[in-house]
C-alpha cells in the first residue's frame, strides 16, 4: 500500500505539468463575426452574445469596427448604465482591438460613437473566477480559430511535448525505484 502512494505522487505531478503546459488562452470576437461592434439590430443582442460564452481569465476579446466612426470605451458600471462616454477607464481607436482579460468579474465596454450605446452598442463581459472555471469545457462556437503556426513555430509544440513526456517518464521511473 505504501508502494502505491510512493508511485501515484509523480504521476499527479507530471499530470499537473502536463495540464499547465496545454492552458491556452482563447480568442473570442466581440458579437461572434466580423465588425460586430455596431449599433445592433436588437439593443440586447451584443449582450446575449456574451451571456452564451465563458469567458475565462487569460481570454482575449477582439473588437472588430471601422476606427473612423467608432472606438471601444472600457467603462465603470454607472458609465455603461448611463452611456456616459466623458471619462473612460481606457479608450481604444485602432479598429482591431484585442483585449485580454487579466481578472475576474466584470467588464463594461460602451461604444465611442455619439448615440451608439443608447441603441444598444455596449457589452458587459463577466469573467469567472479561476477555482470555478470549468476545466475542460466545450469551446464556444464563437470562438476565433488559432492562427496558422509561422515557420519554426511546429518546433516549439514537439519540444514542450517531449518535455511532457520526458517529465512523465521520469516520475514514473522514480515511483517505480522506491517502490
Amino acid at each position: 500500500m505504501a508502494h502505491l502512494k510512493v508511485f501515484t505522487l509523480p504521476v499527479l505531478i507530471s499530470m499537473v505539468i502536463f495540464s499547465s503546459i496545454n492552458a491556452e488562452a482563447r480568442q473570442f470576437v466581440v458579437g461572434g463575426k466580423e465588425n460586430s461592434w455596431e449599433v445592433p439590430s436588437c439593443p440586447s443582442q451584443l449582450n446575449q452574445w456574451a451571456q452564451s460564452n465563458r469567458f475565462q481569465v487569460g481570454d482575449i476579446l477582439i473588437f472588430k469596427y471601422d476606427k473612423n466612426a467608432d472606438s471601444v470605451l472600457e467603462a465603470t458600471k454607472e458609465d455603461y448604465a448611463g452611456c456616459n462616454t466623458a471619462k473612460p477607464l481606457k479608450e481604444y481607436k485602432d479598429g482591431d482591438t484585442k483585449l485580454k482579460l487579466e481578472r475576474s468579474g466584470p467588464y463594461y465596454f460602451i461604444s465611442g460613437a455619439e448615440g451608439h450605446c443608447q441603441k444598444g452598442q455596449k457589452l458587459e463581459v463577466v469573467v469567472m473566477s479561476e477555482k470555478h472555471s470549468p476545466k475542460g469545457a466545450p469551446s464556444a462556437p464563437t470562438e476565433v480559430p488559432a492562427p496558422a503556426p509561422r515557420a519554426g513555430n511546429g518546433a516549439a509544440g514537439l519540444r514542450d511535448g517531449f518535455w511532457t513526456v520526458l517529465v512523465g517518464l521520469g516520475s514514473l521511473t522514480v515511483g517505480l525505484l522506491m517502490a
